[in-house]
């Protein structure tokens, strides 16, 4: 599974006109399941979301989480965070996961954030969404069960 984490003042997702999730503070998620994921990697991103210290303390540092902050996360279903430029200048998506198991691991992934006690809201899979970001900083981290940077 691989996210694509940005740290935000506030932040909504629309469909069709109206309004379907909402924040103020918090994280903004582009998430997507890429085609060998399992729970167990839907699990392993809700924890490094979850604990992501990139809020600053009194000092200016970055070393506090959500949870130290009372921030939520919007998370965003988005395939395309697997999308492979090696060939080309238009993006394969080969290495994402079909829709209906994709969708199940993104529900995997919300339960898991939410399981450690953190508010979090949603566009809605497979819709054509309008995303408004309020960037901070701007602090933008990738996090992927797979690989190590």
């Amino acid at each position: 599974m691989r996210a694509v984490v940005q740290r935000v003042r506030r932040a909504r997702v629309e469909v069709e006109g109206a309004v379907v999730g909402a924040i103020e503070l918090g994280l903004v998620v582009f998430v997507g399941a890429g085609r060998d994921d399992t729970e167990a990697d839907a699990d392993y991103v809700a924890s490094k979301v979850a604990g992501l210290r990139v809020f600053r303390d009194d000092a200016g540092k970055m070393s506090r989480a959500l949870s130290d902050v009372g921030g939520a996360v919007l998370a965003i279903s988005q395939f395309t965070v697997f999308g492979d430029m090696r060939r080309g200048l238009r993006p394969g998506f080969e290495g994402a996961m079909e829709p209906v198991r994709a969708e199940a691991l993104y529900q995997r992934f919300i339960a898991s954030v939410r399981a450690r006690g953190l508010t979090v809201e949603t566009g809605r899979f497979r819709a054509d969404m309008q995303v408004h970001v309020e960037n901070d900083g701007p602090v933008t981290i990738l996090v992927d069960s797979k690989r190590t940077f």
